[in-house]
C-alpha cells in the first residue's frame, strides 16, 4: 500500500474519514438497500483502512470498519442479538492471495508442508444474510445479519420462502441455526420489475424498480406485510450455521451435507478440494459458469474443511482465520463517452459521473459510469466522445479503466471550480484526492444528509425527528434549513396526512427542548468537515461559549485573508502555511491544522454564516462548564470493554474524562487501565497478554464515587 500518511495527524485525520465514509456506505448497501460504489471502490476504502491500521496500530478506532460487520439495522422490524455473531469475511483477488491465506493456516496451525489442508468451495451469493434459529426441529425466528451483533427479525415473512422448511426432520439436533443467503433468481427479478411497472402504469402512479437482483431480496425480506414478501419470488441457500445443541458430523462438508439432507438448498457447485490448486481449478469451473446461472454470484468462498482447525484458527474482529472469499474480476465492454457530469454528495463530494453510449456488460445495460474523482479524469486523459473501456467492478456502479482515443496533447478536461447545484467554491484540501462543495448547510444535495445528522443522536439528539419525516419535511418545504426546524407548529404538522394530536405535540415538544445545546453539541451538529465529537468537545472546553469561539473564528479569517503566497510557492505550499498558522489561532489541544483550516472555511463561507446567524434566531448554545478532578486515573488512557450492566457507555466515556483520564477504543502497550463489563472479549485478553492493569465494573463505579468524595 503506498501513499500512506506521513504521520500521527495525518494517519487520525484518515482513520476517521474512512470510518465515516465506509459507515455511510455499509448503512446504504446493508439497511437501505441502495449501494453508491461499487463492490470493489468499497473494498479499496476498506483495504486502505486496514493498511493505515497496520501502519499505525495505536491510532485504531472503537468504530474502525475492521471491528464492524455490515450495518446497524434500522427501521420498523424488531431488532435481536445474534446467539453468536454473523461474522463477515476478508477477501481475495487473486491466486497468490488465496495461496498466502492457506499458508497463514498453515503458520498458525503449526502444520508441515507436507500436511494437507483441505477445503471446501462454494459460490458466493450476492444476497441478503439470515439466520434461521431451529428449537425442537421447528423454525422459530429468522434474522437478517444487521450489524453482526444485532439483527432484524423476519421470522413471518421467511415462513413464507417454499425453500426454507418449517420443521427440520427427526434426527437432527434439538438446537440448529442454519445461515444462508436469501436471494432471487435473475429471471424472477426481471418478471418482478415488469409487473411493478404494469401495476403502477394501471394505477397511474410512478412505478418502483430495483436496481438489481440483491436489492429486490432485500427489500422484499424486509417488508412490514408479510404478505408482500410472500408475493415475491424469493429463494434460499444454506452455506453454515450459527448457535447449535450438536454438529451431525466433524467437518465443513460433511454438516452442508446434513443440511441438505434435512431439506435446504445447497448451491450448485459446493465442492471439498484436498489443495489449494484444486480449490483455484473449482473457482476457475464456477467463474466459467457465472453468466449461465440463474443467480448473482460475486466469487468463491474457501473454508478450511476440517471443524476442529476451524475452532483453532478462530477469528479476528471481524472475519474468521478459516475463510476466506475470492472475488471475480469485473466484466468488461466498449463504449463511447457522450458526456461527464458532475454530481454533489450528500457530504460535498464532487463526482464526475461519465455519460455513456448504452452498452451491455454482464447482462446489463449500462449508461453510467463513476469517474471517481478529478485526479482520475486526468489519469484516464477522457473527454467527451472518446472511446472508453467500461468494467461493472463488483457488479454494482461500472467505472472506465481505460481510454482508447487518449490523447496527451489535448488540455485536461476542465474540473469545475464551483458547486454545480448552489455555486459555493470547490475546495480540496492538501493531500486529498477529492474537491468538495464550500457550502455546506445552504447546498441542496448535502441538505437532507445535514439535517439529519443535525438532529442525530449524539448532536442535537431530536427525538422523532427520523430520516423519514426529514425528507418528507424537506421535500414539501417545511424544512430547508436547520432553523426551519425550530420554526415547525403543531398546526403544521397536523396539515399534514397521519399526523394526530398527540404525536404532533410530541414533536414540537422534544424539539423545543433543544433551543439550548450544549456548545460542543451545537458545533458538532452543524457538520463542519473532521470536526467530530471529540473535536467539537474540545473546542468547546477550550473556548467555553459561543462569543469567545467565534472572536476566535474572525481573527483567524483575518490572518488567513491577509496571508499572501511567497513568491514561487506552490498552491499546496501556500494552504499548508496557512493552515499551520490557523492552527495557531484556534490553539485547541488535539486541532492541527487540517481541522482548523476546514472550520476557518466553514465559517468564511457566507452561506454557511447565513445558515447559522438563522439558527442563532431559534437556538442559543449553552456555555460549557468544564473542570476535572484530580484523582488516580487522571492523566491516564482507559479502554472499556464488554457489556455495562449500570451505566452507558456514553456516561462510562465522561465519567472518565471528568476525572481527567483519555478513553481509547483499543488496547495497546500505552493503556493504563481497562474496565470489563460481561462478556469482555478480545480486548480483555490482550490487556492480559501485555500487562495492563484490570477492574471490572463494580471496582470502576466505587473508584468513580471516591473520586467524588475527595
Amino acid at each position: 500500500m503506498t501513499d500512506l500518511p506521513a504521520n500521527d495527524r495525518e494517519a487520525a485525520a484518515a482513520l476517521e474519514s474512512l470510518a465515516a465514509e465506509i459507515a455511510h456506505h455499509n448503512r446504504r448497501y446493508h439497511a437501505d438497500d441502495a449501494p453508491e460504489i461499487s463492490d470493489a471502490d468499497y473494498d479499496a476504502l476498506v483495504r486502505r483502512n486496514a493498511a493505515i491500521e497496520a501502519a499505525f496500530p495505536h491510532l485504531v478506532r472503537a468504530d474502525s470498519p475492521s471491528r464492524l460487520v455490515g450495518a446497524a439495522p434500522s427501521g420498523h422490524l424488531a431488532k435481536v442479538a445474534h446467539a453468536r455473531p454473523m461474522m463477515s469475511l476478508d477477501n481475495a483477488f487473486s491466486d497468490e492471495e488465496v495461496a498466502e491465506f492457506v499458508a497463514r493456516v498453515r503458520r498458525f496451525l503449526r502444520l508441515s508442508d507436507a500436511e494437507p489442508v483441505a477445503l471446501t468451495a462454494e459460490t458466493k451469493i450476492d444476497g441478503l444474510s439470515c439466520s434461521l434459529r431451529y428449537e425442537g426441529r421447528r423454525l422459530t425466528q429468522a434474522l437478517t445479519r444487521g450489524d453482526g451483533a444485532v439483527g432484524e427479525d423476519v421470522t413471518e415473512n421467511v415462513r413464507t420462502i417454499a425453500d426454507i422448511p418449517p420443521a427440520l426432520p427427526a434426527g437432527a439436533p434439538d438446537l440448529f441455526e442454519i445461515r444462508g443467503e436469501v436471494y432471487m433468481a435473475k429471471a424472477d427479478f426481471a418478471a418482478l420489475n415488469r409487473r411493478l411497472a404494469e401495476e403502477a402504469a394501471a394505477a397511474g402512479k410512478e412505478a418502483r424498480q430495483f436496481a438489481n437482483p440483491r436489492n429486490a431480496a432485500a427489500g422484499s425480506l424486509r417488508q412490514k406485510d408479510a404478505a408482500v414478501t410472500a408475493s415475491r419470488p424469493l429463494r434460499f441457500f444454506a452455506h453454515g450455521w450459527g448457535e447449535v445443541s450438536a454438529l451431525p458430523a466433524d467437518t465443513q462438508s460433511g454438516v452442508v451435507a446434513a443440511i441438505r439432507g434435512w431439506g435446504l438448498p445447497i448451491a450448485d457447485g459446493f465442492t471439498r478440494a484436498e489443495t489449494a490448486a484444486e480449490a483455484l481449478a473449482a473457482y476457475r469451473v464456477i467463474e466459467a459458469r457465472r453468466a449461465d446461472l440463474p443467480f448473482d454470484i460475486d466469487g468463491v468462498v474457501y473454508k478450511v474443511d476440517r471443524l476442529d482447525w476451524q475452532q483453532r484458527l478462530g477469528q479476528v474482529a471481524r472475519a474468521p482465520r478459516w475463510a476466506i472469499a475470492h472475488k471475480f474480476p469485473a466484466e468488461r465492454a466498449q463504449t463511447t463517452l457522450n458526456a461527464i457530469d458532475i454530481q454533489v454528495g450528500r457530504t460535498g463530494k464532487l463526482t464526475p459521473v461519465a455519460r455513456l453510449e448504452p452498452v451491455t456488460v454482464g447482462g446489463v445495460v449500462v449508461t453510467n459510469a463513476t469517474l471517481h474523482n478529478a485526479d482520475e479524469i486526468g489519469r484516464l486523459a477522457v473527454h467527451p466522445g472518446d472511446r472508453v473501456v467500461l468494467q461493472r467492478a463488483g457488479d454494482v456502479i461500472p467505472q472506465i479503466v481505460e481510454n482508447l482515443s487518449r490523447d496527451e496533447a489535448r488540455a485536461p478536461w476542465p474540473f469545475p471550480t464551483h458547486c454545480p447545484e448552489c455555486g459555493s467554491a470547490a475546495e480540496r484540501e492538501p493531500g486529498e484526492v477529492d474537491w468538495r462543495c464550500s457550502g455546506g448547510l445552504i447546498c441542496p444535495a448535502q441538505r437532507v444528509e445535514r439535517l439529519r445528522h443535525f438532529v442525530s443522536r449524539h448532536a442535537l439528539d431530536i427525538e422523532g425527528l427520523g430520516i423519514t419525516n426529514i425528507e418528507s419535511f424537506f421535500r414539501d418545504r417545511l424544512i430547508q434549513t436547520p432553523a426551519d426546524i425550530f420554526r415547525l407548529s403543531e398546526d403544521m404538522l397536523l396539515a399534514r396526512e397521519r399526523w394526530a394530536a398527540v404525536s404532533a405535540r410530541n414533536l414540537i415538544t422534544a424539539i423545543d427542548a433543544k433551543r439550548n445545546p450544549p456548545l460542543d453539541r451545537f458545533l458538532f451538529a452543524l457538520g463542519i468537515r473532521h470536526v467530530g465529537e471529540v473535536t467539537a468537545r474540545d473546542l468547546a472546553r477550550r473556548w467555553t461559549s459561543w462569543g469567545a469561539l467565534m472572536a476566535m473564528i474572525e481573527r483567524a479569517i483575518a490572518l488567513r485573508d491577509a496571508t499572501v503566497a511567497a513568491i514561487g510557492e506552490s498552491d499546496d505550499k501556500h494552504l499548508a502555511r496557512v493552515a499551520k498558522a490557523l492552527a495557531g489561532v484556534v490553539d485547541t489541544k488535539q486541532v492541527g491544522p487540517e481541522v482548523a483550516l476546514a472550520l476557518v472555511d466553514f465559517f468564511a463561507e457566507p452561506h454557511n454564516r447565513d445558515a447559522v446567524d438563522d439558527l442563532l434566531t431559534q437556538v442559543t448554545p449553552a456555555d460549557v462548564v468544564w473542570r476535572t478532578r484530580e484523582s488516580e486515573v487522571s492523566g491516564k488512557t482507559i479502554v472499556f470493554t464488554g457489556k455495562l450492566e449500570t451505566l452507558s457507555r456514553d456516561e462510562a466515556k465522561a465519567q472518565a474524562e471528568a476525572l481527567g483520564a483519555r478513553v481509547a477504543g483499543s488496547v495497546s502497550a500505552k493503556t493504563d487501565l481497562v474496565v470489563a463489563g460481561a462478556d469482555a472479549g478480545s480486548k480483555l485478553k490482550k490487556a492480559a497478554d501485555l500487562g495492563v492493569a484490570v477492574i471490572d465494573e463494580a471496582a470502576w463505579n466505587a473508584l468513580v464515587a471516591g473520586s467524588a468524595n475527595s
